[in-house]
């Protein structure tokens, strides 16, 4: 279906304020709205964009290391942009900013269009229907796993019931229903936003393969496909949809899947569409669907806790003391809740969520890590929520807890709307099956593969990153005696069966399995998107390189390797 582009005028400036534009880089704020657009001037010719970085959101501010003045800087993580080409210089090989039309008008004033395609999910509108009590329920069971019942079909989002996610460094923080997995088995349809383990959980999705392969299961179209292993698990019936499509699963039901404007690649977000009444899940999109999102839903939901990545818990040396590390990581989460609180009064649900960061890091050798790595709390998202826009009704989830969308549309003060769990009920683990996968994690140590020394040839070479100039200096180490090694140092168990199964180092980075120093400290965003979501869909053919090697002793064995 073809859709025309809508234009809106961000930003006009009469001629005196034109005039007064000075040369490189320019702020200048709405009146409207008080959002801020940076405008570049130049021999007269000019370029625009929203001041909002690409990579988190973060503002920029005038780059004071720029002599030129044509860069400026992200307050988040110090990103920056060149304006006069609209490249990120630092880091580099990294994003193109969007930029905004500039359109002179006959007076000698300019505007500031923004040109996007019309909003996908405004085709075929339909006329919210009443709901009766008990129609439409929505249960939360744990981290990013919801059940939507809608009328009679159950609708499961992101089922992560057991085993740990990124290797052994995430585990679930909440207990889930004792039925949980008999009601995912039993689901009409599952949807699977992306391919980090916490979201397509493979210890999960082994029970659903053996006792229902058959079920429905919807992921987005992306470059890179959500089941790109998927000979780890034998589900039958996996739908791969376009992104901006209604899904129409009865007269009532339908939804579609849009994509995350920072990680198109791979991840997604949902709209659910029952009578006339949207849901929208924006998982844990950056820039979901490039920050359009549908403005009065019924309910939302997002993620809210930060603290998904390795950086700066598991850096060391320079700059990364343990007192650097807490003041950053504090204001880090500070921005990401108002980020979040702010994004949530301007779309103005009925009704908001926090979910997709009920996690812990369990494990006894990632005590540092669990003290270290602080995260929001749900509470204080909704406070913040409750405090900038107190109509919006809020809601902090417990596993079995239910919402009864009918009863809360109809009167949102209403107690009976929100089912919490028995008082007996367990709400958070005490207890992990840490032996029973840190021992298939291990199992790879032993591998023969790893008694050849050109093993690190042929996986780095099977890797394809190449024509970058970049030292990386690997290192194995026993977490349990915590050597810290130059460089990168790899939890010699996860780091090898990452390298066996031809994983992507999210499972090294994302579940902390490093110890990390950079000299000179940069953050190389091309060799990392490069590990992390462009490794070949096919693991190394190990078999064939056993068949090509000649064994070296055992003496002569190494862990170190450099790639350049």
């Amino acid at each position: 279906m073809e859709r025309s582009l809508s234009t809106k005028v961000l930003l006009s400036l009469d001629a005196e304020a034109v005039g007064s534009l000075k040369e490189g880089v320019n702020f200048k704020k709405s009146p409207e709205d008080g959002k801020c657009y940076i405008i570049f001037k130049s021999n007269n010719d000019f370029k625009a964009c929203k001041n909002q970085c690409k990579h988190q959101g973060g503002l920029f501010i005038k780059d004071i290391e720029d002599l030129d003045g044509m860069t400026v800087k992200c307050t988040k993580h110090n990103w920056k942009l060149n304006v006069s080409t609209m490249k990120y210089v630092n880091p580099p090989d990294s994003f193109l900013q969007d930029e905004l039309e500039v359109s002179m008008l006959d007076d000698g004033g300019l505007q500031l269009v923004e040109l996007s395609p019309v909003d996908p999910w405004m085709a075929d509108p339909r006329e919210p229907l009443e709901l009766q009590m008990g129609e439409v329920k929505v249960t939360y069971f744990t981290h990013a796993c919801m059940e939507l019942q809608l009328g009679k079909r159950r609708f499961m989002f992101d089922p992560w019931l057991k085993g740990p996610a990124f290797a052994r460094g995430w585990w679930l923080l909440h207990e889930p229903p004792a039925d949980a997995l008999d009601r995912l088995c039993g689901a009409d349809l599952i949807y699977i936003s992306h391919m980090h383990s916490d979201h397509l959980s493979y210890p999960t999705l082994k029970v659903l393969a053996e006792r229902r392969p058959d079920v429905p299961i919807y992921v987005g179209d992306t470059s890179r496909p959500v089941f790109w292993l998927e000979s780890q698990v034998k589900l039958t019936n996996i739908k791969v949809l376009p992104f901006g499509v209604w899904q129409n699963i009865d007269d009532h039901l339908r939804f579609m899947i849009l994509m995350d404007g920072v990680h198109p690649e791979m991840d997604t977000c949902i709209i659910v569409d029952y009578k006339g009444h949207m849901i929208l899940n924006t998982v844990d999109c950056t820039r979901p669907n490039g920050g359009r999102l549908p403005q009065n839903v019924d309910v939302m939901m997002s993620d809210f806790a930060g603290g998904a990545s390795g950086f700066p818990m598991t850096f060391y040396g320079g700059k990364y003391s343990d007192s650097w590390k807490a003041e950053f990581i504090k204001n880090e989460r500070k921005k990401l809740l108002n980020y979040k609180a702010t994004l949530v009064k301007s779309l103005q649900p009925r009704i908001y969520c926090p979910f997709a960061g009920y996690f812990v890091e369990a494990h006894p050798s990632d005590r540092y890590i669990k003290d270290t790595n602080i995260k929001n709390s749900a509470e204080d998202l909704n406070a913040l929520i409750n405090k900038l826009a107190p109509a919006i009704k809020t809601w902090t989830p417990q596993p079995g807890a239910v919402l009864d969308l009918g009863l809360a549309l109809r009167d949102p003060t209403n107690r009976e709307a929100i089912t919490n769990p028995p008082a007996s009920a367990k709400i958070y683990k005490d207890s992990w099956k840490f032996d029973l996968y840190v021992n298939e994690l291990k199992s790879a140590i032993k591998s023969d593969i790893f008694k050849h020394q050109n093993w690190i040839q042929f996986y780095y070479t099977w890797a394809g990153f190449q024509n970058y100039n970049l030292v990386v200096r690997v290192n194995g180490f026993d977490r349990n005696v915590l050597l810290f090694f130059a460089f990168l140092c790899l939890l010699i168990g996860v780091m090898r069966y990452v390298v066996l199964h031809g994983c992507l180092w999210d499972d090294l980075y994302i579940g902390f399995q490093n110890r990390i120093s950079r000299d000179p400290d940069i953050y190389h965003h091309k060799f990392w998107k490069h590990f992390q979501a462009e490794l070949p869909l096919c693991k190394p053919d190990w078999e064939h390189f056993q068949k090509q090697v000649v064994p070296i002793s055992e003496t002569g064995m190494g862990n170190n390797c450099a790639l350049s």
